[in-house]
């Protein structure tokens, strides 16, 4: 088969795709919801408690959810007599399906969610100084509720110490409100919480924020409002998360469950979220459909039928304020949050945009993985998964690295006493979604004799990863302190040799193993199979971390195998783990707690200082 013909199956897989409702009509609103009338939600109070959101020097902004629109939401802060009138949005692409988890009847197919949003900004304040506050929200009929007092303060300055919690990959798993409430607690209030990423699992399904029947949706677990149950060794415990984003703000990264795929009316939120593509197959499929169906679109129409027809983060972007940066783009100058930088106290917090869809390692011939396409969709490219492609690019010139180098060079940056970078993707990791390598997918086609394609697969060449070649080098030199991210649900952690930490600290729920010893990852097979040709080996480690960094055992008190040897890393379904930056003392400090004993202590097992070497950090 030449290449015309496979530009043809494209063209063909296309229109395919447009008559099984795979794609959206041109001209829908950006963000709206392509699905029949709202569902009416049960909620009649608050959705959430208030959160603290971009505090400055002077400034921080208070941000609540509801299940109505109401006449007026307002803060009272501090002595103040007057309150503060928020403004009020909704949040557009939140929706429920047959798999959400409610207290009620779950609507069949994806179904729209009523959900405002409500900010306040709080002016006037002064660094170090700590205010009570409340909010009010006043319904149709004139019911008002409230929440509160809680605490709000602006932008710590410079010098006072901050305990800040280091978590990543919450995603309404049993043992994430466990651990949130053993943060609160065993280190009392927190001044900030970062987080890796992976905050639920599906974006768009607005129960996973607020009100999973299962008790553990986002906001409720963070805010000390969950009831997830626990039931180990046949004791039942309730856990209730910790009381900690309404006194501290949220730093997040996005993660790739902060990513929807390609929109439609007909699939469930699953499939749509499963289902992303590049931009730049988007962009392919709409040359042809402008050619087709509508050559005088505008250019507004045509970004947005792409977006649509690839990824978003648009239900992420709406629910927080983040510090916006702007990208150093001469074509099309663009503001963005998905990346952003900002200080606080004496830390100065980079937050990349650095993650891929995940995609099975399966390489049977039904599974549209990581490694190969569906055999049944070798002719539909409408159909096609792209392997495990990455969306917002990070490599060398590209517009994130150029605005890194920027944010690098920066005053705010260079002058910070501790430099945190803070991305979901692991550049060094023992879990099993380091393999294959951050890099963009090779495909390569596989041909019987004749010239018939017989399989596509994908190659992630080991020495291209976009993390390992591009941005540690960048960062190493700017002199980074941590580099923190999660992704497969385990605790390890790395020193560089030039003394950089790297700290994957997203053990609070599953986990997927660590892959050291006799453990091997799944990995690309060495030989050709019926339809596959053969993997390159070398890009695939099956134990260890794959770009050559040793990890470091726990400090203070390691986990053992059932030789008694310590264990560098925590991969457990029963123990929980979570770890603390305490700018006081210029060190992170990580614990975990065994769920399977709900009256034991939390135990302190590690505890590494910022800007030692790598051999003061790894004797203590």
């Amino acid at each position: 088969m030449t290449r015309r013909a496979d530009l043809t199956l494209l063209i063909l897989g296309f229109i395919l795709a447009v008559v099984a409702g795979l794609v959206v009509t041109l001209g829908s609103p950006p963000g709206a919801n392509r699905s029949s009338g709202p569902m009416t939600s049960p909620m009649t109070g608050l959705l959430s408690d208030p959160f603290l959101q971009a505090p400055t020097p002077n400034t921080v902004r208070v941000v609540w959810f509801t299940a109505f629109p109401g006449q007026a939401h307002t803060v009272q802060y501090g002595n103040r007599p007057e309150a503060v009138l928020a403004t009020t949005r909704p949040i557009t692409g939140l929706q429920e399906d047959a798999d959400s988890k409610l207290d009620h009847q779950p609507p069949e197919t994806p179904t729209p969610r009523p959900v405002w949003r409500h900010e306040a900004e709080i002016t006037g304040l002064v660094p170090g100084e700590r205010l009570p506050y409340t909010v009010s929200s006043t319904q149709a009929d004139g019911t008002v509720v409230t929440r509160g007092p809680f605490s709000l303060a602006p932008t710590p300055p410079r010098g006072q110490p901050l305990k800040i919690l280091l978590t990543s990959d919450h995603q309404l798993m049993p043992m994430t409100a466990p651990n949130l409430q053993k943060v609160a607690e065993t280190v009392g209030p927190v001044d900030a919480v970062f987080v890796a990423g992976d905050l639920v699992n599906v974006p768009d399904r607005a129960s996973e924020w607020f009100d999973d029947s299962r008790g553990g949706a986002f906001f409720p677990a963070l805010q000390g409002r969950a009831d997830a149950v626990l039931t180990q060794g046949g004791t039942t415990t309730h856990y209730h998360g910790g009381e900690l984003i309404q006194h501290a703000p949220l730093f997040p990264a996005i993660g790739n469950h902060e990513v929807m795929g390609r929109v439609s009316a007909t699939r469930s939120l699953n499939q749509q979220f499963n289902d992303p593509v590049p931009r730049s197959a988007a962009l392919k499929l709409y040359q042809t459909y402008e050619e087709v169906f509508n050559p005088t679109a505008e250019p507004t129409q045509k970004r947005q039928w792409i977006i649509d027809n690839s990824y978003n983060t648009e239900t992420y972007e709406q629910l927080f304020s983040l510090p916006v940066s702007t990208v150093p783009n001469p074509e099309r100058p663009e503001q963005t949050s998905r990346y952003y930088a900002t200080t606080f106290g004496d830390v100065r917090l980079v937050s990349l945009f650095a993650t891929q869809i995940w995609r099975s390692p399966d390489i049977k011939p039904n599974t549209q993985g990581r490694y190969r396409e569906r055999q049944a969709d070798l002719n539909n490219p409408g159909a096609w998964g792209y392997g495990q492609h990455i969306f917002e690019p990070i490599q060398k010139g590209s517009l994130q690295y150029q605005w890194l180098e920027q944010e690098l060079a920066s005053a705010a940056f260079q002058q910070a006493k501790y430099k945190v970078v803070m991305l979901h993707h692991p550049p060094h990791s023992l879990g099993d979604n380091v393999v294959p390598a951050f890099t963009d997918p090779v495909p390569i086609y596989d041909r019987t004799p004749n010239g018939d394609l017989k399989a596509i697969r994908y190659e992630y060449p080991l020495p291209q990863d976009h993390l390992i070649r591009d941005l540690i080098p960048l960062l190493e030199q700017a002199g980074v302190d941590l580099v923190l991210y999660g992704h497969s649900h385990l605790w390890n952690r790395f020193v560089s040799p030039t003394g950089m930490h790297f700290l994957e600290t997203s053990n609070v729920g599953n986990t997927y193993g660590a892959f050291l010893g006799d453990k091997q990852r799944p990995v690309p097979p060495t030989e050709p199979t019926a339809d596959l040709d053969r993997f390159n080996a070398a890009y695939y480690l099956a134990q260890g971390d794959p770009n050559g960094l040793a990890p470091v055992v726990p400090t203070l008190a390691p986990l053992s195998d059932e030789a008694g040897n310590p264990l560098p890393y925590i991969a457990s379904n029963d123990i929980t783990a979570f770890s603390i930056l305490d700018t006081g003392l210029g060190e992170v400090r990580s614990y975990y707690f065994d769920t399977r004993k709900p009256t034991s202590d939390v135990v302190w097992f590690d505890r590494f200082a910022l800007g030692q070497s790598p051999t003061q950090v790894e004797g203590g």
